[in-house]
């Protein structure tokens, strides 16, 4: 019998998948597109998740014990399959580099300057490769404790920060321009493609089918909501101007805040509250990209290749973490294509895929049924 996770655990799953990252560095690039319009462009990219979310498990549906590649290996055929199987792959290498320069520049920039890169790589090869041992349920409880953890920080975040908010630096609104405004939601995106890619991956694994689409539109719309908070905090305290400056503007964020008359290094309790978020991020890439390299292969299990796939993920995020403007023009450049393009392309292909061979997928699923 397969492992089986709870919806609430989809939903923590989801949220943290969503999170890290996008505190971490996506608000500081979409500061440097649309300055103070980066908590509306963060409302609309969230919009735009909750239809993508929406339309994956509508399609999904169909052939409710199948993941993606399985949904293509039905519908089209064993070759398509593969070659869906790879696509995924490559996404979760991507998703990887843009995970990993999140968890090293918080790290090696604001608390281990001296440190190697290679240490930080290391660290989460050595973290992923013993967490998908034992299975999504073990990382979906983690995340659950993940969720509390991020609610924790936010609180804690704006106790600190709301004697120096001033409301009109959110004014005008529109400032850069409504098109420009939606147009850089794309960063965003990019992060809502990540937790997208994986829910195509891990949903048959979650347990009342009935309620699918409830738990994973929730997860997207409270990510959104508890992610929403830190553009409009940093637009209202830091200044967008000075949110763009940095790569990581949460860091300056938290450094800003004030919490009583004893706690002056705010960034130590917000990296200790937001470990368990981007470890969830490393942990469930090890997996989506484990889970498409043994369907690829044609495997019973992904054990055999966790390392194999550890070691490709690893030596990617190195080359690309190592230095800092690499990492930031993938991030900003191809990765927002290769993530958009990856999961509505896939999505989009398997919706008319099903509608054309309707016929054909839904007798040979009726008779394996």
């Amino acid at each position: 019998m397969k492992v089986q996770i709870t919806n609430g655990m989809f939903m923590a799953l989801i949220i943290n998948m969503l999170y890290a990252k996008s505190i971490g560095m996506t608000q500081g690039i979409m500061a440097r597109e649309v300055k103070g319009d980066i908590w509306l462009s963060t409302f609309f990219s969230t919009f735009q998740g909750l239809l993508l979310i929406a339309l994956i498990v509508i399609v999904m549906r169909r052939i409710p014990e199948g993941d993606l590649i399985d949904q293509f290996h039905r519908i089209l055929g064993k070759f398509p399959g593969k070659l869906v199987a790879i696509s995924v792959f490559v996404f979760f290498v991507g998703a990887y580099g843009s995970i990993m320069a999140t968890f090293v520049f918080h790290l090696k920039d604001y608390f281990l300057p001296e440190a190697p890169t290679i240490l930080f790589v290391l660290a989460a090869f050595l973290i992923g490769v013993y967490a998908i041992h034992f299975g999504i349920e073990v990382v979906a409880r983690m995340a659950l404790i993940g969720v509390f953890s991020v609610i924790a920080l936010n609180i804690l975040l704006m106790l600190g920060s709301l004697s120096n908010f001033d409301i009109r630096e959110l004014l005008p609104v529109f400032q850069s321009g409504f098109k420009e405004t939606v147009w850089a939601s794309r960063h965003h995106d990019t992060d809502y493609a990540m937790a997208a890619m994986m829910v195509c991956m891990i949903l048959p694994l979650v347990r009342d089918k009935q309620t699918w689409i409830k738990s994973s539109t929730a997860g997207v719309f409270y990510g959104g909501m508890i992610i929403v908070m830190w553009p409009i905090l940093e637009t209202g305290v830091l200044t967008a101007d000075v949110a763009a400056q940095y790569i990581v503007s949460c860091m300056q964020m938290a450094r800003s805040a004030e919490i009583g008359l004893f706690i002056h290094r705010y960034e130590m309790i917000m990296i200790a509250f937001f470990a368990l978020s981007i470890l969830t991020q490393i942990i469930m890439t090890f997996l989506c990209s484990s889970i498409a390299v043994q369907k690829l292969l044609g495997l019973k299990d992904y054990r055999p290749v966790i390392i194999p796939v550890g070691l490709i993920l690893s030596g990617s995020c190195y080359w690309l973490v190592k230095d800092h403007h690499r990492a930031m023009h993938f991030i900003e450049g191809p990765w927002v294509m290769l993530s958009i393009g990856t999961v509505v392309g896939l999505v989009s292909i398997l919706c008319l895929a099903g509608l054309i061979f309707r016929k054909k997928w839904k007798t040979n699923y009726e008779v394996k049924q």
